[in-house]
C-alpha cells in the first residue's frame, strides 16, 4: 500500500492553524462586534487618525474596495454629506451613502462612471488597499504589488486636488523604494506606516502620501 503523501497533512495543519488564528484574532472579533466587513477597517482608522486623513475631506475614492470595510470607515468619518466612491473588479454588497463602480479603474468606461458618480471635479482623498492574487512566487508577487501601487498613484495624480492625500498598500521588498520615491516626487510628505491590525509576520505596510503637488 502506498504511503500517504506528506504534503496533505502539512496543508491540513496550515489550514487549521489559519482558521484558528482567524477566529481568535482580536481585530476580527472587533470588526464583527462593530459591524465592519473586515479587520482591515482598523488599518484605515489608525492611519486616518494618525495622519489627519479625514479632517476636511468631503470627496474620496476607495480603490480595491471589496468587501467594503474601508468604504465603511470613509462614510463614517467623512460624514453624511461626503461623497464616497468605491471601485473594484469584484462585486460588493451595497453600502448606504457609498457609490460602487464595478470594473477596472484603468478603463475609460469605468473612469467615466467614476466621474459621473463624483459629478466631475477633483477629490480630497484616494485610498488603495489593492493586493495582487498571490502566485507563491515571491519575485512575481512583489512586482505585481508594486505595479498596483503605481496604478494607484497614477489614478491619484489624475483625480486628487492639490494638497490631497493618498494611501497605498505596499510590501517591503524589490521595487518598494522606487515606489516610495515616486510618491515623494508628487507629494509634500510620505510616511511608511505599519498599522497595529497588520499581522506582524506580513511584509505589508502602507505609504501615506500627504499634500499632492500640481
Amino acid at each position: 500500500m502506498p504511503k500517504p503523501s506528506p504534503t496533505k497533512p502539512r496543508k491540513n495543519r496550515f489550514t487549521k492553524a489559519w482558521i484558528h488564528e482567524h477566529v481568535t484574532d482580536h481585530w476580527v472579533t472587533e470588526a464583527t462586534r462593530l459591524g465592519y466587513r473586515s479587520r482591515a477597517a482598523f488599518k484605515l482608522l489608525e492611519l486616518g487618525e494618525r495622519d489627519g486623513l479625514f479632517a476636511g475631506a468631503t470627496r474620496a475614492v476607495d480603490l480595491g474596495a471589496a468587501p467594503g470595510s474601508w468604504s465603511q470607515v470613509l462614510r463614517q468619518k467623512l460624514g453624511r454629506g461626503a461623497q464616497v466612491v468605491a471601485v473594484d473588479l469584484l462585486e460588493m454588497v451595497p453600502l448606504p451613502g457609498v457609490t460602487f463602480v464595478q470594473g477596472d479603474f484603468r478603463e475609460d468606461l469605468v473612469l467615466a462612471e467614476v466621474e459621473r458618480a463624483l459629478g466631475g471635479g477633483s477629490v480630497d482623498l484616494v485610498v488603495s488597499d489593492l493586493s495582487p492574487n498571490l502566485s507563491g512566487i515571491e519575485a512575481a508577487d512583489q512586482a505585481r504589488a508594486v505595479h498596483l501601487g503605481e496604478l494607484a498613484l497614477e489614478f491619484a495624480a489624475a483625480w486628487l486636488r492639490p494638497g490631497g492625500d493618498l494611501v497605498v498598500k505596499a510590501f517591503q521588498g524589490e521595487g518598494f523604494i522606487d515606489l516610495r520615491r515616486a510618491l515623494e516626487a508628487r507629494f509634500g510628505k510620505v510616511y511608511v506606516r505599519k498599522p497595529k491590525a497588520s499581522r506582524d509576520r506580513s511584509r505589508e505596510v502602507y505609504l501615506v502620501a500627504k499634500g499632492s503637488t500640481p
